[in-house]
């Protein structure tokens, strides 16, 4: 039983899953953490997905200043109520978006913002990079679709990777806090600023 409840507060520290959760998803998953922290994000999306719906008209718009005043971060995220906007976890989230904003340098919120001229020529690129490369003209298609979905993770802060979990994308820790603080959430915009760039 020491076991189980190590286990749950793992979990737990991990997650940020309440403890009821995170026993049903050890039970489920025979106390594997890795299957429980899937099990977890799963639930989390599906509960995200229920509330996707709601207006967020509240929220909070966050300035975060990194390496000295090298970088700083401006960005909006949004909820359903002002009192969650004043919660600390929905302060400590927004603030860890604006960290991923200054390290992971995206420059959209989601890949629907990416205007389609962009994508077009990017894809162009990639077509010509398979050529070059003397790829079979049947293979370009694959090769330009896998570097275009590259292109998406890294320029869409929604489908980065979290700097402090590289195995959590921005689009999983959102649902994660959705379901557990229980409110539909918006990361609505952001821009970043870094000395001498133009």
């Amino acid at each position: 039983m020491a076991g189980s409840s190590q286990l749950v507060k793992e979990l737990r520290e991990k997650t940020g899953a309440g403890i009821l959760d995170c026993q049903k998803a050890l039970t489920e998953n025979g106390d594997d953490i890795e299957k429980a922290i899937d099990y977890l994000r799963q639930k989390g999306l599906a509960a995200a997905l229920k509330k996707s719906g709601r207006e967020t008209k509240q929220g909070l718009v966050h300035a975060y200043i990194h390496m000295g005043g090298k970088i700083g971060v401006l960005i909006e995220v949004n909820c359903e109520t002002d009192f969650v906007a004043r919660n600390e976890e929905f302060k400590s989230f927004v603030n860890d978006l604006a960290l991923q904003v200054a390290a992971g340098k995206p420059s959209y919120v989601r890949r629907e913002d990416i205007p389609a001229s962009l994508i077009e020529k990017e894809r162009s690129i990639y077509e010509g990079q398979a050529k070059e490369m003397g790829k079979p003209p049947a293979t370009w298609p694959k090769i330009v679709e896998g570097k275009v979905e590259k292109f998406f993770q890294e320029s869409c802060l929604i489908e980065q990777s979290f700097v402090k979990d590289p195995a959590v994308t921005i689009k999983d820790l959102l649902a994660l806090k959705i379901s557990k603080i229980g409110e539909n959430m918006n990361i609505r915009r952001f821009t970043r600023y870094q000395l001498g760039e133009a």
